[in-house]
């Protein structure tokens, strides 16, 4: 188990801090919305659904399977700008992440902040457990999510086909691998990723 209530992630302006349940309203609003309806499986519509969802999210915290972050921007009031998830199972040596951005925040590269702070917590974070690549699917078409895996590090691997009900489409598999550690850097001669560190707080 991991403590939920201590881990933060920051990525510039933005915090990336777990789920509340004074986050519903703005959960809510972020589901509002065409393309998060047309790209995502999983659907938010009511507040039964939204308390629904939080659940998911507190239980996910307790078996250390999903770590997902709310992303708030401290620039602007604490505003929530997007969801940041990492589904693990421990002492597995892949993960895979996944993440949406609020409409209003679409442009600013939200996205790929927040995926590379993840991403170089979840590396850190669990390298003793046997991390060593991370993976991200999106759905054929999604343009906009291809462009955020390839600006984070997320090499294009393969195409993926449908596997319903978990993948009703197919879709596009990315990964990244983890980077040496010091030990490793040394026998290899290898800078590791290009990736800024993430700060916790």
């Amino acid at each position: 188990m991991i403590d939920d209530e201590t881990v933060t992630l920051t990525a510039g302006p933005l915090l990336l801090r777990p789920w509340r349940r004074d986050d519903i309203p703005a959960l809510l609003a972020a589901y509002d919305d065409p393309a998060m309806r047309r790209w995502l499986r999983t659907q938010v519509p009511d507040a039964g659904a939204a308390e629904r969802w939080m659940t998911v999210q507190a239980e996910g915290w307790v078996s250390g399977r999903r770590l997902s972050f709310a992303v708030t921007d401290t620039d602007r009031e604490g505003e929530l700008v997007g969801n940041l998830a990492l589904n693990r199972v421990p002492g597995a040596g892949s993960a895979e992440a996944g993440y949406w951005t609020a409409v209003s925040a679409r442009g600013r590269g939200v996205a790929p902040r927040a995926l590379g702070a993840l991403t170089d917590w979840a590396f850190a974070t669990f390298a003793e457990d046997g991390l060593r690549r991370l993976d991200l699917f999106h759905t054929l078409g999604n343009e906009a999510s291809c462009r955020v895996a390839e600006k984070s590090g997320f090499a294009r691997t393969e195409v993926v086909p449908a596997r319903p009900p978990r993948r009703p489409s197919a879709g596009h598999r990315h990964s990244r691998q983890a980077p040496f550690s010091p030990a490793e850097d040394r026998r290899a001669g290898s800078a590791g990723t290009c990736g800024g560190p993430a700060t916790r707080r």
